[in-house]
Formats: C-alpha cells, structure tokens, sequence
C-alpha cells in the first residue's frame, strides 16, 4: 500500500479546497480524513465552500465547518444561495464561483463524484474539473435513496476516534435533516464499514475517493 505524503506551498501550509453543493455533504463524503489530515498536518489551512446554504442551513454549514475544520485552520467559508435541485438551471452563475476559487490554488481539493446520481453534486464535480485543471482533485461518495454507491479507488482507513467524531458531529451539526430516514448514524457507518473492509483498515472504518487522475 502507497502512502502519500503531501506537502503545501513555500510557507509550508497545506491548501485544501472542500465544495459540497448542499450543507452536510463535505462533512458526510469526507469528513473523517478532514479530521485525519487536522492530526497529521498541524499547519493545514481548509477553504470551505458551500453552493446550497439556505435558512437554517446557513448556520448549519457554519457549525459543520468549525466542528471539522476548526475555527483556526479554517482560512476562509464561504456560503452560497443557490436552491437545491435547481443548480443546473443556473450553471452560468455557479461556474463565475469557481472562477473566484481559482485564486485559491489549492494543495488538494475534495469534491462531488461525477457519476453522482444528484443532478447538483454532478454540476459541481464538473465545474471543479473544468476550473482546476492541474490540481490533485478527489471525488467523494454521498449515500442516497438512489443507490448510486460504485468502486472507488482511493482508501482513506480511519481511526476509531476518528470515524466515531466524524458521526457525532455529523449528527449534531444538522439538526434539520434527522427526520430524514436516511440520516441515521448506522448509514454513515455502514458505508465506512464497507469501505474498511474493502482496504483491510486496521480500525474495520474507511473512507473512499474516485480519483480521476493522480500525477507521482
């Protein structure tokens, strides 16, 4: 098993760029190797960019952000107004937001997968493509009612503290979507159970990515 060892720019912080197109999707796709990469790399830096972050789900995103990333490694959030399920329709406007991130240059950015069976992670898992072209992109995976789960490539394995945190904040972070039947403690570790078992993690818990080209 290969292990990466990333490194930032000249001032030694690592860069990361997190999109989800709703509140709770950084934090459900990838939340756990967030929290990983917190304890590894102590100088890390999150930019954190929400494209669905309406009402209630405003806070929500804020508080998912600080639980994860931290209120000193979060270097910027950012909590856009587009509505849910629509993004498509108003693809010019979300690809002028990608064209802001640019700026950013990020070390590694984690975004949607592109066969996702949401027509908005799908926009965003494309327009991240077509904006950073030259970047070590991850695509993370959403469980949903449409079953659209496939064979990922990339294995994060997690620790116990860590799995167990990613639910718990999880849980508490988004008080608005608990009477969903789907989001349920038990489906978020079911699939990083899936995923461990699928790597051989030491934990039995994992994380996984689709990446779509990785340069050595």
């Amino acid at each position: 098993m290969m292990k990466l060892n990333l490194r930032g720019g000249s001032d030694g912080a690592l860069k990361v760029l997190c999109l989800g197109a709703h509140s709770d999707d950084i934090e459900i796709g990838c939340g756990g190797t967030i929290l990983q990469l917190l304890q590894q790399y102590p100088e890390i830096k999150f930019y954190w960019v929400v494209f669905s972050a309406c009402g209630v789900r405003e806070a929500e995103a804020q508080r998912g952000a600080d639980s994860f990333a931290g209120s000193k490694q979060l270097e910027r959030a950012l909590f856009k107004q587009f509505p849910d399920t629509c993004m498509p329709f108003v693809g010019a406007d979300v690809k002028s937001c990608f064209e802001e991130l640019k700026t950013i240059s990020p070390d590694l950015i984690f975004t949607h997968n592109r066969k996702d069976a949401h027509q908005d992670h799908r926009l965003i898992s494309e327009l991240t493509w077509n904006a950073f072209r030259d970047h070590f992109i991850l695509e993370y995976e959403i469980p949903k009612y449409d079953g659209d789960l496939g064979q990922p490539s990339v294995f994060v394995p997690l620790e116990s503290d860590v799995y167990k945190k990613k639910v718990q904040c999880i849980m508490d972070a988004f008080p608005s979507q608990q009477s969903k039947r789907w989001f349920d403690e038990s489906t978020f570790l079911s699939l990083m159970r899936l995923r461990g078992m699928e790597c051989n993690a030491p934990s039995g818990y994992a994380e996984a990515f689709y990446c779509r080209k990785l340069v050595l």
